[in-house]
C-alpha cells in the first residue's frame, strides 16, 4: 500500500473528499463522525485519528491546528477551533491508533455540514444537524423486522422490487405443518406454527429470544410513543396502528400460537433455507416444551397486555394475551427446571435450528424475575409483588455475569418494577442505588478510556448490540435521575454509542446496512445471511450485486475472537492460506470487515445481524428521535 504522510505543514493531497484515485485513498478516514448526523442541541465530536497499530497502519495523519465546521450549501465557515489530543497522545489499545477530539457542540443550526482540516485540506464525511435526524434512520432499522417475517409475502410496493418475495415456509409439511422433531413421521404431532420472525441470519425461530424482541420494542414504544409513527411503509401502515405495535403483533401473535393448552411454550422452530426465503422446500420441525421459553413468554404477554390494554381497539386481544400470561406463569411455576437443547446430541436434537435456546438455572431466574415485574405491572396483584421483592437480588443484582460488564437485561425490568407506583418503596430504592452504584465502575468512570466516546470492556460476538445496550444504561440514568450525574451528561454518554454506530470509530463505519440512500457516506456492504448469500449475484453486495441486501440492518460489529473453522486451511480450498485479516489479528475496535462467506471462514461471527442487536439499537435510537 502507498504511505502518505499527512500534516498540517505539508502540502497534501485532498484525498476521498477532493478527487484522489481510489487506490491512493487510505482505508480508513481520518476525521469519523456520526454520518447521519446530530440533534441541534446536542453534544458533537469528531475524533481525528492517526491510525499506529492494524492494517491501516502503513497511513499516518498529523492534524492541522484550525478544524472548521463548513456548510456544504454555502461553503461558509461557521465554526473553527483546535482539536484537542487523547490522553497525551498514547495509542488507544483497543483501536491502535493516537487520537484528538474537536468539539463543535456551539454549532446548533439545521443544515449539511463537514469537518475540515483546514491546513490538510482534509473533509469528514458530510453530515447534517437537524431535529428529526434520526426518524429516518430508526424507520429503517424497524423495518428490519418486516423483511425477517416468516410466511409472509414480501410485495414490491413495501419491501422495494429488489427484496419482493412470496411467503416462505407455508408449503406442505412446513410452517402450517410443522411436526416434533423427535416424532417426524407422527402426524398427529402437526401444528401450525407460522408466522414470527427468522431471528438472525438463519431462518429459524426461538421463543425465548422473539419474547425478549416484543418486550425490547415494546419498551422501546412506551418510553417514547412519538417516535413510532404510522408511515414506515410496512402493509400495516396508515390503519392508524403506530407501525411498530402493528410490527410487534406479527411477533406476538406467533408467540400464541406456540403456547399449548396448558399454559407452557414451545421451545423452537427449525426451518429450512432457501435463497430467497420462498425458496426453501424442506420440512419445519418443532421442539417442545421448556421452562425458560414459558417464564420468557409469560414476560412477553403480561408486557404486551399492558401496552395493547391501552387502546380499546385491542380490547379483547389485551384481554387474551393477559390470560395467557398467567397460564404460562402458573405452568412455570409448577414446572420450575424442565429443559430441552436444539440442535445438541443431549436430546437427540441435531439439525435442530443452529442457536442454542436453552439455558440455566440462572436465565431461568432471570426470565421468572422479571415475569413477574410484567405480571405484577399489569395486574396488580399482591403475590407478583411480593415475589420480586422476595427475588430481586436473585438474578445477580449487577453481579457480572457471561462475561457481560453490566447486564442490562437481567436488570432493566427492576428499574420497571422500581417506577411502579405500588412498588415496595424500600425494594424500590435499593434497586435504583444498586443500579447507579454498579454501573459507576463500568460506565462513567470507564469513559474517559475510548476516544471514540463508547466505551465496552470487552469486544466480542455481536459488540454491537452491546453498544447499544450501553448506551441504554446511560439512557436509563437519566430517564430515571439515577445516580450523581446530571441529565445531560448521561444523554451525551447514550448518545456516544449511537454516533459510534453512525461512524464513529476507528473504520469510519456505519454499522447499518446499504444506508446510502438514507445519509451514510460508508455503510455496511454485506452481511452472513441465508437470503442475501454470499456470491448472489442479486444480494451479495451493495456494489457487487444488483441489489446487495435491504437497508437497517445491525450486523454483529467488532469480534476479535473472530476464528475460521479450527481445521483449516487444509480442510477446504475455501479456507485460503491464511484467516482473513481484518478482522483477524487486529486491535478490538478494527476487528472487523464487510463479508459474507459462510463455511469455512464463518463469516457469521462478525457480521452476521440478529433481533438481539437490532431491538437494542432500536431502543437506544429511538430515544432520540424528535
Amino acid at each position: 500500500m502507498k504511505q502518505i504522510l499527512l500534516s498540517g505543514t505539508c502540502a497534501v493531497l485532498a484525498l476521498m473528499a477532493h478527487g484522489a484515485r481510489a487506490e491512493d485513498a487510505p482505508p480508513t478516514p481520518f476525521i469519523v463522525v456520526d454520518q447521519f448526523g446530530y440533534l441541534p442541541d446536542a453534544q458533537k465530536v469528531a475524533v481525528v485519528r492517526d491510525p499506529e497499530v492494524g492494517f491501516d497502519n502503513d497511513w499516518r495523519f498529523t492534524p492541522g491546528k484550525t478544524y472548521q465546521v463548513v456548510d456544504t450549501r454555502t461553503q461558509a465557515v461557521v465554526f473553527s477551533g483546535t482539536p484537542v489530543m487523547w490522553n497525551n497522545g498514547a495509542v488507544d489499545p483497543s483501536s491502535g491508533d493516537h487520537a484528538w477530539r474537536f468539539d463543535f457542540s456551539a454549532v446548533t443550526a439545521p443544515g449539511r455540514y463537514v469537518v475540515r482540516d483546514a491546513d490538510a485540506k482534509y473533509d469528514s464525511a458530510p453530515f447534517d444537524i437537524a431535529p428529526n435526524v434520526y426518524k429516518p434512520v430508526l424507520v429503517q432499522a424497524v423495518r428490519f423486522f418486516y423483511y425477517q417475517r416468516a410466511g409472509f409475502a414480501k410485495d414490491a410496493k413495501y419491501a422495494g422490487a429488489g427484496w419482493a418475495d412470496g411467503a416462505s415456509h407455508m408449503r406442505p409439511g412446513q410452517d402450517t405443518e410443522a411436526r416434533l422433531y423427535s416424532r417426524k413421521g407422527d402426524k398427529s404431532t402437526q401444528r401450525d406454527v407460522h408466522g414470527g420472525w427468522y431471528d438472525a441470519g438463519d431462518f429459524n425461530k426461538y421463543t425465548s429470544w422473539t419474547a425478549r424482541y416484543v418486550i425490547t420494542l415494546l419498551n422501546a414504544y412506551d418510553e417514547n410513543p412519538s417516535a413510532f409513527t404510522d408511515d414506515f411503509n410496512i402493509p400495516e401502515s396508515g390503519n392508524g396502528v403506530p407501525d411498530v405495535l402493528d410490527e410487534v403483533k406479527w411477533g406476538t401473535d406467533w408467540l400464541v400460537r406456540m403456547q399449548n393448552d396448558d399454559g407452557s411454550l414451545l421451545s423452537v422452530v427449525g426451518l429450512a433455507s432457501g435463497s430467497p426465503p420462498s425458496a426453501a422446500t424442506g420440512p419445519s420441525y418443532y421442539g417442545p416444551a421448556n421452562t425458560l421459553a414459558t417464564l420468557n413468554g409469560a414476560g412477553a404477554f403480561a408486557r404486551a397486555a399492558k401496552v395493547y390494554g391501552a387502546d380499546p381497539r385491542f380490547a379483547g386481544f389485551a384481554a387474551d394475551l393477559k390470560a395467557r400470561a398467567v397460564r404460562a406463569w402458573a405452568w412455570a411455576d409448577a414446572h420450575p427446571a424442565v429443559t430441552f437443547y436444539n440442535n445438541d446430541a443431549r436430546d437427540h436434537s441435531e439439525g435442530l435450528a443452529a442457536g442454542q435456546q436453552e439455558g440455566d438455572d440462572f436465565d431461568r431466574r432471570v426470565a421468572k424475575l422479571q415475569a413477574a415485574v410484567y405480571l405484577f405491572d399489569l395486574t396488580g396483584e399482591v403475590a407478583f409483588r411480593d415475589y420480586v421483592d422476595a427475588h430481586y437480588r436473585d438474578a445477580g443484582l449487577y453481579v457480572h455475569h457471561a462475561n457481560i460488564d453490566f447486564n442490562y437485561e437481567q436488570n432493566a425490568p427492576l428499574l420497571v418494577y422500581a417506577a411502579l407506583k405500588g412498588a415496595t418503596p424500600a425494594v424500590a430504592a435499593d434497586i435504583r442505588k444498586t443500579f447507579a452504584d454498579g454501573f459507576e465502575g463500568d460506565g462513567w468512570q470507564s469513559m474517559a478510556k475510548d476516544p471514540y466516546g463508547a466505551w465496552l470492556g470487552a469486544y466480542t460476538w455481536g459488540s454491537s448490540g452491546i453498544k447499544s445496550v450501553h448506551g441504554s444504561i446511560f439512557a436509563d440514568e437519566a430517564r430515571y435521575g439515577l445516580g450523581d450525574h446530571s441529565k445531560s451528561a448521561a444523554v451525551d454518554a447514550a448518545a456516544g454509542y449511537i454516533h459510534y454506530l453512525h461512524g464513529v470509530n476507528p473504520l469510519g463505519k456505519v454499522y447499518l446496512s446499504n444506508m446510502k440512500a438514507f445519509g451514510a457516506t460508508n455503510s455496511v456492504s454485506r452481511f452472513y445471511h441465508t437470503w442475501y448469500t454470499h456470491g448472489s449475484s442479486r444480494w451479495d453486495g451493495v456494489s457487487t450485486s444488483q441489489f446487495g441486501p435491504p437497508p437497517g440492518y445491525v450486523v454483529g460489529g467488532a469480534n476479535p475472537s473472530y476464528t475460521w473453522d479450527k481445521r483449516c486451511p487444509d480442510i477446504n480450498p475455501g479456507c485460503g492460506h491464511a484467516m482473513p485479516a481484518p478482522p483477524y489479528g487486529q486491535p478490538a475496535q478494527k476487528s472487523y470487515a464487510d463479508f459474507n462467506d459462510g463455511w469455512p471462514l464463518d463469516s457469521w461471527e462478525v457480521t452476521e445481524p440478529s433481533g438481539a442487536y437490532q431491538t437494542a439499537y432500536i431502543r437506544l435510537l429511538s430515544r432520540f428521535v424528535k
